[in-house]
């Protein structure tokens, strides 16, 4: 089901007109599968981008999950990451408009998923993607997007490891369940050592409570140990378990294009309200 963005009756944002000189990096990360980072990655790329905010989605993935929910046929990607990576393209090149005015995706093919052999041989192979971004900013002038997201692999591999050298802060999903913070230790470890050996400036933006239940006392208690672990950093919006965030990648669409309205998208609304005042914060 199609939905107007611009529907009166759904939690909105002002909109913004802001042109930094660069754009904000931001790596989404979680070495555990099915927490909502890819869904995150997309959907807070079209709030943002329906607020006037022009956003990047660099897929990282193998799989190209994000790539195909923002409606990208696969027979159709013909400059890719992996590309990219090996220097085979540019990023001017592999930027492609999506079907959200203002959000545009670097799509993911499966050859990305021989990357990381290939990467090991040859040089600089912990910042290809960062020297590609920042040539593509130089000669951009850094003004046509305010954010660049990368859909990170549901791994702390090489790919996650350029990411992370490319990023300003890094995007944590978390969904709500018991073993939640598990695993969580080692993605802080990979992100120490990346600041001390390839990005000194990278920090942990924030983190986003993903898959919530409010019926659900294990739901509230996992919230309850993340914010005293992680305190300011985890956002205040929570995103809810919502079927219908569930059914639109099916569709190739974000849960924004498929239901303005449900509870997941206007989640996602929030969150990109919370992203853009931190932003403000930090810079002021």
């Amino acid at each position: 089901m199609a939905t107007d963005l611009a529907d009166p009756g759904a939690a909105t944002i002002p909109k913004v007109a802001r042109q930094p000189a660069q754009a904000r990096v931001f790596a989404v990360v979680n070495q555990k599968g099915g927490v909502g980072k890819t869904t995150t990655a997309i959907n807070l790329g079209t709030a943002l981008a329906t607020v006037g905010e022009p956003v990047l989605i660099i897929d990282l993935d193998p799989q190209g999950n994000a790539s195909t929910g923002l409606g990208l046929d696969r027979n159709a990607r013909d400059s890719d990451t992996y590309k990219v990576l090996m220097g085979d393209a540019s990023l001017e090149e592999a930027v492609t408009a999506s079907n959200v005015p203002n959000l545009f995706v670097v799509p993911s093919t499966l050859d990305l998923s021989g990357a990381e052999l290939e990467l090991v041989g040859i040089a600089r192979r912990s910042f290809r993607l960062r020297d590609a971004i920042s040539a593509y900013q130089s000669q951009s002038g850094g003004q046509r997007f305010s954010y660049i997201l990368i859909d990170c692999p549901p791994s702390l591999n090489l790919l996650t490891i350029n990411a992370l050298a490319a990023a300003d802060g890094v995007l944590v999903p978390l969904q709500c369940e018991f073993f939640a913070l598990e695993g969580l230790s080692q993605l802080i470890k990979t992100i120490d050592l990346v600041r001390s050996n390839l990005n000194p400036n990278l920090v942990i933006q924030g983190v986003v409570l993903t898959m919530f239940d409010r019926r659900n006392n294990l739901s509230v208690q996992v919230e309850g140990d993340v914010r005293a672990h992680f305190g300011e950093k985890v956002y205040r919006t929570v995103i809810p378990r919502n079927v219908r965030i569930s059914e639109a990648p099916s569709h190739g669409k974000p849960a924004l294009l498929y239901d303005y309205r449900c509870a997941g998208s206007q989640a996602y609304m929030r969150l990109a309200s919370e992203v853009i005042q931190r932003e403000r914060r930090q810079r002021d």
